[in-house]
């Protein structure tokens, strides 16, 4: 049932028109995360009185829920998510040189570690039903020096997986997964996290199974294991034994210290234990939602039959042609009727000056290197990538909001693009008046 009412009612009048707000419930709590529990707590309080702060057990307990729970060979807790991206680039045995494919609509650190290996990302488009890697744009981006994808299943959308493998076996690349917007979400019955070669997930807070701090590497190839493994742990290398060439390194490890933290690892265990439960709740609010909103125009980004997503976060596709509002006008609006609504919080990558300004290259130490020609990083690139980004919006996830707070915000839209055409304008006589 539609809930606009008479449009030109005063209920029905958006807020920035002078009417009632939509949104009178308080969203924070409904928006709260992480969940802490006694339960959480508790885990904390027995790593506190066991006294051991560095190398509790709690660790190597953690990992082994990640096997079980992925059904891989080797699960590695690093201390964030970056640190086992690094881990993951390591892995590879990368050479100087050896490029990347990337997406550009992601987080930095599923890009940025690969610099320290000397490694060359090479950006692609994103496609627009899952906003993960274009395969089309991938395979006209194959050179002799690619060496893997870096595949994105990006606010908890799992990618375009048959053709991203298919291309990769093709030309024979590795498939890196960064999967940590997705804990939980499937693909042909396959868990995100067990589609590639090597996966990382970051249990950063925000995360759907975090640790407050954290990242985990997960692989069934065990020479990509044992490097990731010499990158930085040396108490781990000790466990190889003596036996393993791999020992020798145990005085040094490769400089760098990766370890994650015990008492992170006890709230990771249980926020682990209730990821299910927690996802389940996410997606029936945001499959609510996305109803009304599908109904408005919006794309929603909701998952083909042979999918399973998640909701790390919640963003829709507009169009302003179709709603007859710009962007920023839209969101202008939605803010008068009390949602909280906002652009995507990422930069597109290849756009910034890291990148632009050539100082990727100097942490690369791909200058002057015999043979390697330092790619330009163009910020009009990408312009499919481009447009898409301009065209998302961004709402809360609600992990735990009731049905009243989910009506109000698409009542919010509704009276909005009911009265699209009267708050363009007004919108735009208030631009020309501030000139």
């Amino acid at each position: 049932m539609s809930r606009r009412g008479n449009p030109g009612s005063p209920a029905a009048r958006p807020a920035i028109l002078g009417g009632p707000k939509a949104v009178t419930l308080d969203g924070k709590a409904a928006s709260r995360w992480p969940i802490i529990t006694v339960e959480d707590q508790a885990a904390v309080l027995k790593v506190l009185r066991d006294g051991d702060l560095s190398l509790h057990p709690v660790t190597r307990l953690l990992e082994d829920d990640y096997r079980e729970f992925f059904g891989v060979r080797h699960a590695q807790a690093h201390c964030n998510g970056t640190a086992a991206l690094l881990a993951a680039f390591f892995a590879l045995d990368l050479k100087p040189g050896d490029e990347v494919l990337v997406p550009s609509a992601t987080f930095w650190a599923s890009v940025v570690p690969m610099l320290w290996v000397g490694a060359v990302p090479v950006f692609c488009e994103s496609e627009p039903e899952r906003l993960g890697l274009d395969p089309a744009d991938v395979a006209r981006k194959i050179t002799p020096r690619t060496r893997a994808l870096m595949v994105v299943h990006l606010f908890g959308m799992p990618s375009m997986m048959t053709k991203l493998l298919a291309l990769a076996r093709q030309h024979n690349l590795v498939v890196l997964e960064d999967a940590s917007h997705a804990q939980g979400a499937t693909w042909r019955g396959h868990k995100c996290g067990t589609l590639g070669d090597i996966s990382v997930f970051s249990l950063q807070s925000s995360k759907l199974a975090p640790a407050g701090e954290g990242g985990m590497f997960l692989t069934n190839n065990d020479a990509y294991a044992e490097r990731a493994v010499c990158l930085g742990d040396m108490m781990r290398i000790l466990e190889l034994g003596e036996n393993n060439p791999a020992y020798r390194f145990a005085g040094t490890t490769f400089g760098i210290k990766t370890r994650l933290a015990p008492l992170s690892a006890a709230v990771a265990r249980v926020q682990l234990r209730h990821l299910a439960e927690r996802n389940a709740r996410r997606n029936a609010n945001l499959e609510y939602l996305s109803a009304r909103l599908e109904r408005l125009g919006f794309h929603t980004f909701l998952p083909p039959a042979h999918v399973e997503r998640v909701y790390f976060e919640y963003l829709v596709r507009y169009d302003a042609r179709r709603g007859r509002l710009p962007m920023d006008a839209l969101i202008a609006a939605l803010l008068s009727e009390g949602c909280d609504v906002s652009h995507p919080r990422y930069p597109l990558l290849h756009q910034q000056p890291l990148f632009t300004e050539g100082h990727c290259m100097r942490i690369a130490r791909l200058q002057g290197l015999p043979g390697i020609v330092p790619p330009v990083y163009r910020p009009d690139a990408l312009p499919q990538t481009e447009s898409l980004n301009g065209q998302l919006l961004k709402l809360p996830s609600f992990p735990s909001a009731g049905r009243r707070l989910l009506d109000q915000y698409a009542l919010a839209f509704e009276k909005v693009l009911a009265h699209a055409d009267e708050i363009a304008a007004k919108v735009k006589q208030a631009a020309v008046t501030a000139t």
